[in-house]
């Protein structure tokens, strides 16, 4: 076995890979790019070796970096982990030629299940049954469109090259395949460097299917049981199970066998995934889509159901051992789910997010497992694949991991920017989840009727009281410092705030989402005692608890929750982030009135929606705007948002082209004018 393993990745997966290294006693190596000196692989490693600057083709993706910082730390086997170079053919040539043993399948299995047009023929010889279609090296545009009637409509044309649904074209009548043949060459061309096509027969209700194989270098080949991907949103996996709800023992037997035909017909090494997409009303007949020659984002959910390691079979194959497992040991019990937390944003069309995260909540509990990558106070950068953990649960059956996992989304919480929490525990309760009717159209089907929550009078409330109760630390705080400094003695040195008659009431004009409430509220004269919080018409007794670090039990109006929340301060003005049931919730206060004197009220400001790069000004510092002028553009992963002006009013830019900007950062503040000349800076 190997003494030192180099993980030629980030993230979550090389955090994972780490647990498993070290629990086997192999030491392990993470690489770094700038953008993840403080990234938490780097600190769980037990040697690490920056490769480069951010950007990942100079860094993660650059071959004799990763080569050399592999010799540099002494070892003798580099794990890809998924994504990145794990599936490329000249990696695994090159650490080869260094001495190095590639953790996954040979160089030839990677290319030939590379290329979907190959690999439908390898497997094709092996009886696997594959989609009904042309598929032929070096198709031209007449000998597809002369080909295609025989396959009938609907059809899909594909990409040889590639995946991630770039490139693929549902061609329903005969007018339409000339120009979507040129379209789809010229996406392949642009996203592969291959504008090579096939095309097969289009399933219309089509659920994907996925197997599990592990195989050696002596001929043995097992399958551990299917995983359903058909949740997906634009061909990207959202939440995952295992074992499919589809599926009988018969056709489980039957697609587990197809799997171990595929892998021995490249005579494959290694853990690998054979995905087959099968059409949900005849569930008993499945067609062979690819074969990903690496491990998968979803193992976790196998690995739930059949405790086996994937990560220590990969090293063990990789190390010359003979599997240790025949098919008869391969025991499914009960049933996983793995929900995937991206930085996005769903209720602003899934623009990606990204930045400071303030604090972090993960779940725990029995069936609870959760592979992540993020700690409270780690920057999230937009130079890489936006996900940031994965929530895993088990069950003794399917509705019991799916229940654990609704209440394990309820317990995540990311304070700092949008995440997908909410949108995949609203996926989770859709009837057609709950029973198991999927198809990989679902989410198209229905995202758009999903209706987020909004800052109810309850949450307003507890930010008033989360307010109070952090300004009043910090004034306790502040207070015990000039105490301990001060000479006084007695009465004179109390700062309890105590004072005749009853308490004065604090008054908070709070803002979330547009939605404005004037909450006021009343401190008890004893701790026993409820305070009196009043939100515009609506008063009733309430109560916070400080359970922990950022965790808190709120009772108003004689109910009880549990929330995750923090406050944070700026020019004198509070902004709370506040978690529920997988929703977060920014409360801001725009004027704090003490006993009836107002301070100054606020004006717009025109904030960064996403992470990214300032890559136009269309106003300068003194212009004058009217509602709906542009006013400044931002790029973010090849996707531009202009910041329009909300009011009219003067600018006064806070950002310049060229400059990196934050999620929430303001760039650019309008003046109003009022009508005695007075200038008002709002948030």
């Amino acid at each position: 076995m190997f003494n030192t393993v180099l993980i030629a990745n980030r993230g979550e997966i090389a955090c994972r890979i780490m647990k498993t290294l070290r629990g086997m006693g192999i030491r392990s190596a993470a690489v770094y790019s700038d953008a993840d000196a403080e990234a938490r692989h780097v600190k769980l490693a037990d040697i690490s070796k920056r490769i480069g600057p951010a950007p990942a083709a100079q860094s993660y993706l650059n071959i004799p970096a990763v080569i050399d910082a592999a010799l540099e730390v002494g070892a003798q086997a580099i794990h890809p982990g998924y994504g990145f170079l794990a599936e490329n053919a000249e990696f695994a040539r090159a650490c080869e030629a260094a001495g190095l043993v590639f953790i996954g399948p040979s160089a030839y299995a990677i290319e030939t299940m590379g290329d979907k047009i190959s690999a439908k023929t390898a497997v094709s010889e092996r009886g696997v049954p594959t989609v009904p279609g042309i598929a032929r090296p070096g198709l031209s545009d007449a000998e597809l469109l002369a080909e295609a009637p025989a396959i009938g409509y609907p059809m899909l044309i594909k990409p040889s090259a590639g995946g991630g649904g770039k490139g693929m074209h549902v061609v329903t009548k005969t007018e339409e395949l000339a120009d979507s043949i040129a379209a789809a060459r010229r996406e392949a061309a642009a996203s592969f460097g291959d504008d090579a096509l096939f095309i097969e027969r289009y399933l219309s209700t089509p659920r994907h299917i996925e197997v599990q194989v592990l195989a050696d270098a002596h001929g043995n080949v097992v399958h551990l049981g299917e995983r359903e991907c058909s949740l997906q949103r634009r061909h990207q996996k959202v939440i995952e199970e295992a074992p499919s709800p589809l599926l009988d023992e018969r056709t489980r037997a039957a697609i587990g066998e197809a799997a171990c035909e595929t892998a021995r017909s490249v005579g494959y090494q290694g853990a690998g995934t054979v995905e087959f997409i099968v059409e949900a009303s005849q569930p008993d007949e499945f067609f062979f889509m690819e074969m990903n020659t690496r491990l998968q984002v979803e193992h976790p959910v196998t690995e739930e159901i059949t405790g086996v390691d994937l990560v220590e079979q990969q090293l063990r194959i990789a190390a010359g051992q003979a599997l240790s497992l025949i098919q008869q040991d391969i025991v499914l019990r009960g049933h996983s789910f793995e929900a995937r937390l991206y930085a996005e944003d769903p209720a602003a069309g899934f623009l990606p997010t990204g930045g400071h995260v303030s604090h972090v909540a993960h779940p725990s509990g029995e069936g609870v497992r959760v592979d992540t990558a993020i700690e409270s106070g780690l920057n999230v950068s937009i130079d890489y694949d936006p996900m940031l953990a994965k929530i895993i649960t088990w069950g003794e059956d399917r509705e019991a991991a799916r229940r654990r996992l609704v209440h394990a989304l309820d317990e995540t919480a990311v304070l700092g920017f949008p995440t997908n929490i909410e949108f995949m525990r609203l996926l989770l309760e859709l009837p057609e989840v709950v029973a198991g009717d999927l198809d990989t159209g679902l989410i198209a089907r229905v995202q758009d009727s999903f209706e987020y929550a909004a800052a109810s009078e309850r949450e307003f409330a507890e930010a008033a009281l989360l307010i109070e109760h952090t300004r009043a630390d910090a004034q306790n705080a502040s207070a015990s410092r000039e105490t301990a400094a001060s000479t006084a003695t007695g009465p004179w040195a109390s700062v309890s705030g105590w004072r005749l008659g009853s308490a004065a009431p604090r008054t908070h004009a709070l803002v979330s989402a547009g939605e404005q409430h004037t909450v006021s509220l009343t401190r008890s004269l004893s701790d026993a005692e409820a305070d009196t919080v009043t939100v515009d018409a609506f008063s009733t007794g309430a109560k916070l608890e400080e359970l922990g670090a950022h965790q808190y039990s709120t009772t108003i109006d004689g109910t009880t929750r549990t929330i995750t929340a923090m406050v944070q301060r700026s020019s004198g003005t509070a902004t709370v982030l506040l978690a529920h049931d997988g929703a977060v919730f920014e409360i801001s206060e725009y004027r704090v009135s003490h006993s009836g004197d107002d301070a100054a009220a606020g004006g717009p400001q025109l904030e960064s929606p996403m992470p990214g790069t300032v890559v136009l000004v269309h106003a300068s510092d003194g212009t004058q705007v009217e509602v709906g002028d542009p006013v400044i553009v931002v790029e973010a992963m090849k996707m531009e948002h202009v910041l329009r002006a909300t009011v009219a009013g003067t600018v006064a830019l806070r950002a310049g082209v060229g400059d990196q900007v934050s999620r929430g950062q303001t760039l650019a503040v309008i003046q109003v004018h009022t009508e005695d000349a007075t200038t008002e800076e709002a948030s």
